[in-house]
C-alpha cells in the first residue's frame, strides 16, 4: 500500500519557527504513541520547507515512520525496503540530531526489521 501526501494546501513560505517547532513536537509525540502515519505528516512538512542538507534528516525520519506504518500493516517487504533510504538519509547526522537519539533509532529499527514484530522503536529526544 502506498501513502499518499495528504491534499492539503502546505506552503513553506509560511512555516515559521514556530510552525517548525509544533511539527517536530507532533512528529515526536505520534510516533511514540506509535501513529507512525501522523508522524509521517508532520515530518514531511519540514522535509517539504526545509532547505540544504537538513531537508535529509526530515526525509529520513519520514522514511522511518512510513517503514513502521508498514510494519503495523504487516508488510515487512516495504518496510524493508525503505530501511537503506532511511539509514542513508539519517548517517550524516548520527549520534544525534535536533535532539532526536538516532543512533539508537536505527540500532531499533534493525532489531524490529529482522521479525517485523513489536516493540516498536521509540524515537528518544533531549529535554
Amino acid at each position: 500500500m502506498r501513502i499518499l501526501p495528504e491534499e492539503e494546501d502546505f506552503d513553506p513560505e509560511s512555516f515559521d519557527a514556530e510552525a517548525r517547532a509544533a511539527a517536530i513536537r507532533e512528529g515526536h509525540e505520534h510516533f511514540n504513541a506509535e501513529r507512525f502515519h501522523e508522524a509521517h505528516e508532520a515530518f514531511e512538512r519540514c522535509w517539504l520547507a526545509g532547505e540544504g542538507a537538513d531537508s535529509d534528516l526530515w526525509k529520513g525520519l519520514v522514511q522511518a515512520s512510513i517503514a513502521l506504518h508498514h510494519l503495523q500493516r504487516e508488510n515487512l517487504t516495504g518496510a524493508r525496503k525503505l530501511n537503506t533510504g532511511m539509514r542513508r538519509l539519517l548517517a550524516p547526522y548520527l549520534p544525534s540530531a535536533e535532539g532526536f537519539d538516532l543512533a539508537g533509532l536505527l540500532r531499533e529499527m534493525q532489531a524490529v526489521l529482522r521479525t517485523g514484530e513489536p516493540p516498536w522503536p521509540r524515537l528518544e529526544r533531549e529535554a
